[in-house]
């Protein structure tokens, strides 16, 4: 297990920018998360710390120990690419083997390192199995298992499951964290997807165009996003643009576009939000946050559409100058039509404020 610093590292491609002054510590034995959509520099930070590229500027430790310009070979980390790269004419214990091979162990320590890691991805059966003889989720643990083999310091994956299908995903995903969680090996994983990153991660950094928007744990980066990309990207919210008219304590009331008057706390605010009166902000609530009926933050409007998914019913209702997606946990004996009025309320915590 070893910790990862990384300091005011960028990497350039001709005039473009992959990654500019990153800064960022990961601790020993910890799940973190690169996360961010297509291009914003995650996979290009993941292979600056295996060592298939160099920063142009700035340096990478694994401990105290500077492996800015290590070769990869020499960093003792483990990897799992997205096409998983294994060799098709070999068995899985051949697969699993590899990098054993490659460091000369005899074979008999290969023999025992390969059957224990194999029973630890739950393959205790396949070891003679050829890798087309397997399913993707088969293969996606075999390349783990190869991975981890030699016993890395850091686990790097990059995107593993995005070749599986959605139900094979959860699966996998639920086998990642629990080999992980038994090795304790420090794993760094890069996705776009933010329901693999908030389910598996201690912590998450959250990228855009090359730059960290936020690091902090699932909970704090889906309940106290920083910006509105942030907001947006975790997780589903409603962004509602409006402006402070009053402020009485720890209470803030806003007016939206087309004259709506909603109230929420102080406290519910982006760290950066200064409150002044007459402020452009807006107000981040999750669909799941609304409820049924009157109360706080009563609001009606018209059902625009309806969609059920065994879990909830959605809906997305017009409120004249915006529209808010509602979800509705096990609320199925009632489900209302396109075009039908309905009243919802919004409680004042779950009204999350954010700046421009």
């Amino acid at each position: 297990m070893r910790s990862v610093r990384i300091e005011n590292v960028s990497k350039q491609f001709g005039q473009v920018y992959g990654v500019k002054d990153l800064n960022l510590e990961i601790k020993a034995g910890e799940f973190f998360t690169f996360l961010g959509p297509s291009g914003c520099g995650k996979t290009t930070t993941l292979r600056m710390l295996a060592g298939f590229y160099y920063p142009t500027k700035g340096k990478i430790l694994f401990n105290e120990r500077d492996v800015t310009r290590l070769q990869p070979n020499k960093r003792n980390i483990g990897m799992v690419f997205q096409n998983y790269a294994l060799f098709p004419h070999m068995t899985v214990d051949e697969n699993i083997a590899f990098g054993l091979q490659v460091r000369k162990f005899s074979k008999a320590e290969i023999q025992h390192k390969v059957d224990r890691i194999r029973g630890q991805v739950h393959l205790a059966a396949y070891g003679n199995r050829k890798i087309n003889e397997l399913s993707g989720g088969q293969q996606q643990r075999v390349a783990l298992a190869r991975a981890l083999v030699i016993e890395p310091d850091i686990l790097l994956l990059d995107e593993p499951l995005s070749n599986l299908d959605a139900k094979l995903r959860e699966e996998t995903r639920i086998e990642i964290k629990r080999i992980q969680s038994e090795l304790g090996v420090t794993t760094i994983y890069v996705t776009h997807d933010q329901m693999e990153a908030m389910s598996m991660s201690d912590r998450i950094m959250v990228m855009e165009n090359g730059y960290i928007k936020q690091i902090g744990t699932p909970q704090e980066i889906y309940h106290q996003p920083k910006d509105r990309f942030v907001a947006n990207f975790i997780g589903e919210t409603n962004l509602i643009e409006c402006s402070i008219q009053a402020i009485d304590g720890e209470n803030v009331q806003v007016r939206t576009v087309n004259g709506h008057n909603l109230t929420g706390r102080k406290q519910q605010s982006s760290p950066s939000l200064t409150h002044m009166i007459g402020d452009k902000v807006f107000i981040s609530i999750r669909p799941e946050s609304i409820q049924l009926g009157t109360g706080e933050n009563t609001l009606t409007g018209k059902i625009t559409f309806v969609e059920f998914t065994g879990i909830s019913v959605n809906y997305i209702v017009d409120f004249t100058a915006f529209s808010l997606k509602v979800m509705l946990i096990n609320s199925y004996d009632q489900i209302k039509k396109i075009g039908e009025d309905i009243t919802i309320h919004m409680a004042q915590d779950s009204l999350y404020f954010l700046g421009e």
